[in-house]
């Protein structure tokens, strides 16, 4: 059992209404999570399987074994979040690893590499591309997170706060983790025109001519931690996809999705405010 565990309530809809039949009925369910520090031997593959989400169709370029072996040498940093007791897959997870520190481990530097050269391609990320290509690399977070589909974005800010309060412990031990900055790894997505539309001659949506796709976050929580950074954006992913991808993500939406990387940098004298302003943001109403 990891040094803490504590509980919070929350709520996640569903898609069955009542019997009445109407469409803005929902039931609610009440969902116990747990956090749980990160263990070795309960929380390789589920880890793992959350850290494919976030590399999306690039995943197949890394590492991601070794990946979750060194997250999981980290035990008294990071959280996963359950809701079935300790010996049961993780519904989400945070963590980091000091760049710095293991960017002489094959798998971290191809991260690396993979990571400055998504910044070089756009000059929104250069900074992002200045601090990866110096000689000696800075002491950057490398922030990991990830969670499955429908968990509510409410479990983010206890991992996040416990996360801090792990820092500084571990500083208070003279571990390595005085960072310089923290970049975030995260997922956006645009909307695009469904080939399935176009097939079908379905009405579908205009995008005014010359205008950029708006892009859209997966993580709430990103906008405000875009507030406090010095740069933020989105990625193309290396791996092309065909043009039905798309729809097979659409679900039930008229438009298709496209996802992409995103990367979000943040000076670490920030961070903390970051943190509380994301806990705000995220506070369960009512």
């Amino acid at each position: 059992m990891g040094k803490r565990k504590s509980s919070n309530g929350a709520k996640a809809g569903t898609s069955q209404s009542d019997e009445s039949g109407s469409d803005e009925d929902f039931d609610m369910l009440n969902v116990d999570f747990e956090w749980f520090d990160p263990q070795p031997a309960y929380d390789f593959h589920g880890i793992k399987t959350l850290l494919q989400q976030l590399f999306d169709v690039d995943a197949q370029f890394f590492d991601l074994s070794a990946l979750t072996d060194l997250i999981l040498t980290q035990p008294l940093l990071g959280s996963t979040v359950k809701v079935d007791g300790n010996e049961t897959d993780a519904y989400a997870f945070l963590s980091l690893i000091n760049l710095q520190e293991h960017e002489d481990k094959s798998f971290v530097s191809k991260i690396i590499d993979y990571l400055r050269q998504k910044a070089a391609s756009s000059s929104v990320h250069s900074p992002i591309a200045d601090l990866l290509s110096r000689p000696d690399i800075p002491p950057i977070a490398l922030v990991l997170t990830e969670r499955l589909i429908n968990v509510p974005s409410e479990v983010t800010p206890p991992m996040y706060s416990m996360l801090l309060e792990e820092i500084q412990w571990a500083l208070e031990e003279k571990e390595p983790y005085n960072f310089s900055h923290y970049l975030i790894l995260s997922k956006t997505y645009t909307e695009v025109v469904s080939k399935l539309d176009e097939e079908d001659d379905r009405p579908k949506k205009k995008k005014r001519r010359g205008s950029s796709p708006t892009v859209l976050y997966f993580h709430p929580e990103d906008e405000v931690f875009e507030r406090h950074a010095i740069c933020h954006g989105p990625y193309e992913y290396s791996t092309k996809q065909d043009e039905g991808h798309s729809d097979s993500k659409r679900a039930f939406q008229e438009m298709g999705i496209k996802p992409l990387g995103h990367m979000i940098l943040i000076e670490a004298g920030k961070f903390e405010e970051a943190v509380k302003d994301v806990a705000e943001y995220l506070k369960p109403q009512g």
